[in-house]
């Protein structure tokens, strides 16, 4: 049928496999295919807990509110679900034969999207869930008598190390394997101490073993229909299914919340740098296509390897200038109830500037205010929310502080080859992001979603930064008086929203 969507065609009665489902990407990915595909069936790869068993997990992924519109349009969408026990980081992905089973002979998509994410993770759980569970799935695909795609999800990152990032496959300097044996043999304290050897020039155990994991299929995925999807930093929803939705503190949703919570006043970054953002639900529109597009072209005979980048910095860039800009002043139309501050944020580069900044402008308000609480009779808590600033602040610095040139051909093809039925269905291409109607989104969605600052209490806080903002001109008319000198005046003129 003319102007029907191939890309609904192809996800027709097919069944999905998705392992990571329960992470931020994932829930995205699980929630457009069930309304805008008939898929047959989504598999879901889900680590029992201690504390709870996997249906449990299960209830808590869909009480999230990025189902919510799928609950009202398609009621009966999660008979569509279905649970399967596992753990990437184990062998055969500690499946049950019966499992294995139906997977072997029911899949037909593979998403892999499951890793530790954690910046700072211990090298050894950080290999044993990227790059064995990339080995464990590999093994398992292989088996898959209707395969028709898999697409393991990477990073942009995982070549950070360079100035130029293409959709190439890059060699690493150590075997996977000679580190796989090497960590075997050591136990994870051990482990955390040799770190800084073995990773060489990456910044962190992340990027590091999904570098790692690109190499694993490079060498092992044989004549699999495989592809690579490189993201750069996912963020928030853009318009599906609900706009500013986000569920975790991590990378520049942290740094958003805590500046419009007045809690960060200073970070380390560059402001000139380019902040290479994607939202989350036009990053699944590109994995989605991805799919369609490596079992469109895995027939071609000599067809390498597809690796899709997909990044703002090539079409649509901003930078972290720009990101700061945003956050302030759609920090002042939408404030929080409780927030320690009005919001502002000062970048840097210069290390011992960084640390001037945080110990006057962090550190001893977060003293002060300790030792008040103290006083009345209350627990300290700044210091403890500090810790926590400053732990963000130093894990993602080194993506603050540095600008990559990034290739993205294959993602620009692919969005060319969709017809206009799918472009609509699937808007993937980053051109579409308007960004000053992203971050009125974003900070409405880090308000709501991260702060649990209900729309209610919106005109309270308005109220309540209003006063702040007082404050806070009458502190800088103050500091003028008292001072009154050069040196001061000059400070205020290269730091104007220090106090």
């Amino acid at each position: 049928m003319e102007g029907a969507s191939e890309i609904q065609k192809f996800y027709h009665s097919k069944n999905v496999f998705i392992t990571g489902g329960t992470g931020f990407l994932g829930k995205v990915l699980i929630e457009k295919l069930l309304r805008s595909t008939e898929v047959s069936n989504i598999y879901l790869l889900i680590r029992p807990k201690k504390e709870k068993d996997v249906y449990r997990r299960l209830e808590e992924l869909l009480e999230c509110e990025i189902f919510d519109r799928i609950k009202k349009e398609q009621p009966k969408f999660d008979h569509r679900m279905k649970v399967i026990p596992g753990d990437c980081s184990h062998s055969g992905l500690g499946l049950s034969i019966t499992d294995r089973q139906v997977l072997t002979s029911e899949v037909n998509v593979i998403f892999h999207v499951a890793a530790t994410v954690k910046f700072d993770e211990n090298l050894k759980r950080a290999f044993n869930t990227n790059v064995n569970g990339a080995k464990h799935l590999l093994e398992l695909a292989k088996h898959m008598k209707n395969l028709k795609a898999l697409i393991h999800v990477s990073t942009l990152f995982s070549n950070c190390y360079l100035e130029e990032i293409d959709e190439v496959f890059y060699k690493c300097p150590h075997s996977y394997d000679h580190i796989g044996a090497t960590l075997e043999k050591i136990n994870e304290f051990e482990a955390g101490e040799l770190t800084s050897r073995i990773i060489g020039r990456w910044p962190n155990t992340y990027t590091f073993t999904k570098a790692l994991a690109e190499n694993v299929i490079k060498d092992s995925a044989g004549s699999l229909p495989i592809g690579i999807f490189r993201p750069a930093v996912v963020v928030s929803t853009y318009n599906e299914p609900v706009s500013g939705w986000t569920d975790h503190m991590n990378g520049p949703a942290g740094v958003a919340a805590a500046a419009v919570s007045g809690v960060m006043r200073v970070i380390m970054c560059g402001s000139r740098d380019v902040a290479d953002l994607v939202p989350v639900d036009t990053c699944v529109a590109g994995l989605v296509a991805t799919a369609w597009d490596v079992a469109q072209n895995h027939q071609k005979a000599g067809q390498l390897i597809p690796i899709y980048n997909y990044v703002s910095s090539a079409e649509n860039p901003i930078i972290w200038r720009e990101f700061s800009e945003y956050i302030l002043v759609y920090g002042q139309d939408f404030p929080v109830r409780n927030a320690l501050w009005s919001a502002f944020m000062i970048m840097t580069k210069n290390p011992l500037v960084y640390f001037m900044l945080k110990t006057v402008l962090h550190l001893i308000p977060g003293i002060l205010v300790d030792g008040g609480r103290m006083v009345v009779g209350k627990r300290p808590k700044m210091m403890k929310i500090y810790r926590k600033v400053h732990r963000l602040s130093d894990t993602i610095s080194f993506f603050l502080t540095h600008t990559w040139k990034v290739s993205n051909n294959n993602t620009v093809n692919l969005w060319n080859k969709l017809n206009q039925r799918d472009k609509d269905l699937f808007p993937m291409s980053i051109t579409g992001v308007h960004w000053l109607t992203f971050f009125r989104n974003y900070i409405k969605g880090v308000r709501k979603y991260l702060l649990k600052d209900p729309d209610s209490t919106l005109q309270e806080a308005r109220r309540r930064n209003s006063l702040l903002n007082l404050v806070n001109a009458v502190s800088k008319l103050l500091l003028i008086i008292l001072l009154g000198n050069a040196m001061s005046w000059i400070f205020l003129i290269l730091y104007p929203k220090v106090f």
